[in-house]
C-alpha cells in the first residue's frame, strides 16, 4: 500500500508476559465485582457454611467463601444456570476477579448451591442489615405485591384428577394385556434364548406403562389427602374440635365410632378438575399476563425511599389474600420495626387484613376495587363490601385523590419486579418444590439488594 504508514499500538497475541496481571487489576477500582467479593469476604457471616467442612481427608475444596461470592455475585449479574456461571468464570475477566482466577465446574456450582440453599437464601436478611446501616430502609411507606413467576415445570405435565380415574383404568388395561402376553410367550422364549435369558423379564414399554400407572396413583392419591385435609379443616372450622372422649387412651380411639352415634361423613372425593403436576407437584396452574402457567406465587414488600426488599415470601397459592399478615409481620422481624404506611392492590383486601394492619399500627392504603386510570382508587365494584373496615378504607382512598399515598404502591413495587424480571432476566424459577424456591426467591431479593448498596455509594476499591 502507498501513502504515508500509519504507526500502531505493538499488539503481539504471541508474547509472554513477565508479570502476570494481579486479580485487582482485571477490573477497574469501583467496579461491582470488588464490592460483592469484598463484602462477601468482610461484613456477612458465613460461619453456618464454614462449619460445614470440617473434614481434613479429601483433595481441598474450593474456598467456600469464594463459592458464596461467585454465586451471589452471579445472580447480580443475571447468570442463573450453573453451566452458565462455569462458563463466565473461564470467559469474562469480572468473574476472574471473583474467582482470583479459578474455574471450578458447573456440577461444582451447582452441588454447592444445593447444599447451602437453605443457609444462602438466610443471607438476605444479613445484607438487609447492610441496608439498614447504610440509611435505605427508611420504613416510611413500603409497597407489597405479588408476582407469578414460572415453575420448573411444564403446565403440559400436569393432569387432573377426572383424567387421571380415566387413565388409570386405561392403563391398568394395558399392563394387564401384555402382562398376560408374556406370560404366555415365556416357554417360547426360554427355549428359543436359551440359558441366557430367564424369559420371564418384562419388555421395557411394559414396565414403562407400570412406572407411568404408579406415577398416576401416587398423584391421585396426594390429591385425595388434601381433598381430605379440606373436608377435615372444614368441618372442625365453626368450632373448636371436641376433645377426646374421657377416658381414651390416643386420639384414633377417640375418634372410633361409638355404637348409636351419628355416622362419620364420608371423605369427599377431590374434584374431577383437581390437577396436580408430575414434575413439580407444589407448583400449581396460576393465571398470568400471558396465560396460564405452572408457577408459584412470589411476594416482595419494597421500602418506597430505595427500592430495597425489606420482606419477601413465596407461596404456591393463586391469590393474594392470606399473605399481608405474615409479609408485615415478616417486616417487623427482619427490621425490628413496622412500616408506618403500607400500600397494597385490591388482591390483599379483605376484612381481616384490614384489621390485622389496624392491630400492628400501619396506616394501610388498600385498593378496595379495580383502579381506574387517573384515579387512586376504584370506588364501583368492590367499593361498596359490607363490612366498615372495607368501606372506611374506600373512602380513605376517595378522600386522597390524585394526592393518596396509594400511588407510591405503583412507582415502588412495580419497578423491582421490572428490574428482577427484564433488567437482570429471571423469569423461571431453576429449583422445584415449595421449600427450594422460596430459597432461591430469597436468593434474587438478596441480589436486588445488593445492587441497591452498591448503587447507593457503597462501592468500594480494589483492596
Amino acid at each position: 500500500m502507498g501513502g504515508m504508514s500509519k504507526t500502531y499500538r505493538p499488539w503481539n497475541v504471541d508474547q509472554a508476559m513477565l508479570l502476570p496481571p494481579s486479580v485487582q487489576e482485571l477490573v477497574p477500582a469501583g467496579h461491582l465485582a470488588h464490592f460483592v467479593r469484598n463484602l462477601v469476604r468482610d461484613s456477612l457471616d458465613l460461619s453456618a457454611i464454614l462449619a460445614d467442612y470440617a473434614e481434613e481427608r479429601g483433595y481441598p475444596p474450593y474456598h467456600p467463601v469464594m463459592m458464596t461470592a461467585l454465586l451471589l455475585y452471579s445472580y447480580c449479574q443475571g447468570v442463573y444456570s450453573s453451566r452458565r456461571i462455569a462458563a463466565a468464570c473461564e470467559q469474562r475477566v469480572d468473574f476472574m476477579a471473583i474467582t482470583a482466577l479459578q474455574m471450578p465446574d458447573f456440577r461444582t456450582i451447582s452441588d454447592f448451591r444445593k447444599r447451602h440453599l437453605e443457609t444462602l437464601g438466610a443471607l438476605f436478611g444479613q445484607v438487609l442489615v447492610l441496608c439498614e446501616q447504610a440509611g435505605l430502609v427508611k420504613l416510611g411507606h413500603v409497597a407489597l405485591d405479588g408476582t407469578k413467576i414460572k415453575a420448573n415445570a411444564s403446565k403440559h405435565k400436569a393432569m387432573s384428577y377426572g383424567r387421571m380415574k380415566q387413565r388409570e383404568v386405561e392403563l391398568a388395561a394395558e399392563v394387564q394385556k401384555w402382562l398376560e402376553q408374556a406370560q404366555a410367550a415365556d416357554a417360547a422364549e426360554d427355549e428359543a434364548l436359551g440359558k441366557q435369558r430367564r424369559g420371564d423379564e418384562l419388555p421395557e414399554w411394559v414396565a414403562n406403562k407400570q412406572k407411568r400407572l404408579a406415577k398416576m396413583r401416587e398423584a391421585m392419591a396426594a390429591l385425595e389427602a388434601d381433598a381430605a385435609a379440606a373436608a377435615s379443616a372444614a368441618v372442625c372450622e365453626p368450632e373448636p374440635c371436641a376433645p377426646p372422649a374421657e377416658g381414651a387412651e390416643d386420639l384414633e380411639e377417640a375418634a372410633t365410632p361409638v355404637p348409636g352415634s351419628p355416622p362419620q361423613p364420608a371423605i369427599p372425593a377431590p374434584p374431577d378438575k383437581a390437577q396436580r403436576n408430575f414434575t413439580d407437584p407444589e407448583s400449581r396452574i396460576m393465571k398470568t399476563p400471558n396465560g396460564f402457567e405452572q408457577a408459584y406465587n412470589a411476594q416482595a414488600a419494597v421500602d418506597a425511599d430505595s427500592q430495597v426488599i425489606v420482606a419477601a415470601g413465596l407461596t404456591n397459592a393463586g391469590n393474594d389474600k392470606q399473605q399481608l399478615t405474615p409479609m408485615a409481620e415478616q417486616i417487623e422481624t427482619n427490621t425490628g420495626r413496622t412500616p408506618k404506611e403500607m400500600s397494597v392492590d385490591n388482591g390483599y383486601c379483605s376484612e381481616d387484613n384490614l384489621e390485622a394492619l389496624e392491630r400492628l399500627g400501619i396506616r394501610g392504603y388498600v385498593a378496595t376495587g379495580r383502579q381506574k386510570h387517573g384515579k387512586a382508587s376504584a370506588t364501583g365494584k368492590g367499593a361498596g363490601r359490607s363490612g366498615t373496615r372495607v368501606q372506611r378504607m374506600s373512602r380513605r382512598l376517595k378522600q386522597g385523590g390524585h394526592r393518596s399515598r396509594y400511588r407510591l404502591r405503583k412507582q415502588t413495587v412495580e419497578p423491582v419486579f421490572g428490574q428482577i424480571k427484564g433488567a437482570r432476566g429471571f423469569r423461571q424459577f431453576h429449583l422445584r418444590g415449595l421449600t427450594k424456591v422460596a430459597d432461591e426467591w430469597n436468593l434474587i431479593c438478596l441480589a436486588h439488594n445488593l445492587l441497591k448498596l452498591a448503587k447507593a455509594g457503597q462501592v468500594g476499591g480494589r483492596g
